[in-house]
């Protein structure tokens, strides 16, 4: 029976067909092995470190905000690694990933600001006149998709939206030196001073968004082959605090401008 079997000569009309598909399958792969390297080819990598100053503001500023007594710098750095890809003439798209710190500290005078404390252990809200100090933390990894344009060959133009995903953030401070209206402008009025036990405090950073959308705005100069810098605006879509937050009357949208130096990598 096995002898029959393999001297079928049979089974042989069918080689010529697993030839032609294995030939087949050959030629898509060197196909796509060929498209795959030249997708990448012409590919730019370039590796980049800014330094970030702006922070989480109400638009437009209202006029309960009087005055802005101190802005400390914070470490606000941005790393990452940009891939450009050119699409027609001098068009292209970007993106990339970058781990960034956006942080902020104010200490600023204020009247009949809306603000939600606690002293004591005791929630007030109403209406605040004095001096407010307020500390915002984020850490997050950002992912960009920019068209971009090359004006020059050293100078070129990125535009485009921006997520990112935050890993760590804070959101406190305190209110001193003035007093509260409880409720409204002729409620009650509660004394705040400047020491510990005297001050007003508040951490909404249970409130804070993990998502973030942005707009960001850049510009590349190219200074030598490899070394170059360059800056961008980024302007929040949306406020640092979910939806549904009323603590703080006004929507706080982060807006961060960068300065950095770029490392071409290919």
């Amino acid at each position: 029976m096995m002898k029959k079997i393999y001297n079928d000569k049979s089974i042989f009309r069918f080689l010529p067909f697993w030839e032609g598909l294995g030939l087949l399958i050959s030629l898509h792969c060197s196909v796509l092995t060929a498209s795959a390297q030249s997708f990448f080819n012409d590919l730019d990598v370039t590796a980049r470190a800014a330094y970030a100053i702006g922070g989480t503001a109400p638009l437009p500023m209202p006029a309960s905000i009087r005055h802005l007594d101190r802005f400390p710098l914070k470490p606000n750095v941005d790393v990452g690694i940009d891939v450009r890809k050119p699409v027609a003439g001098r068009w292209g798209v970007l993106t990339g990933l970058h781990f960034e710190g956006k942080g902020m500290e104010t200490d600023a005078r204020v009247k009949a600001y809306h603000e939600v404390l606690t002293r004591g252990g005791e929630t007030l809200e109403g209406l605040f006149t004095g001096s407010v100090v307020t500390r915002v933390r984020q850490w997050m990894f950002t992912v960009p998709l920019q068209a971009t344009f090359d004006i020059s060959r050293r100078v070129r133009m990125r535009l485009g939206p921006s997520v990112s995903v935050v890993t760590a953030h804070g959101f406190d401070g305190s209110a001193y030196n003035g007093y509260l209206r409880v409720g409204d402008p002729t409620g009650p009025k509660v004394e705040l001073g400047s020491e510990e036990g005297e001050r007003g405090t508040y951490d909404f950073s249970d409130e804070m968004r993990r998502t973030l959308w942005a707009v960001d705005l850049g510009a590349d100069w190219q200074l030598a082959k490899r070394f170059g810098l360059y800056a961008d605006l980024s302007w929040g879509l949306h406020g640092i605090h979910n939806s549904h937050f009323r603590a703080i009357e006004q929507t706080l949208y982060p807006i961060y401008g960068k300065i950095g130096v770029s490392y071409k990598i290919k």
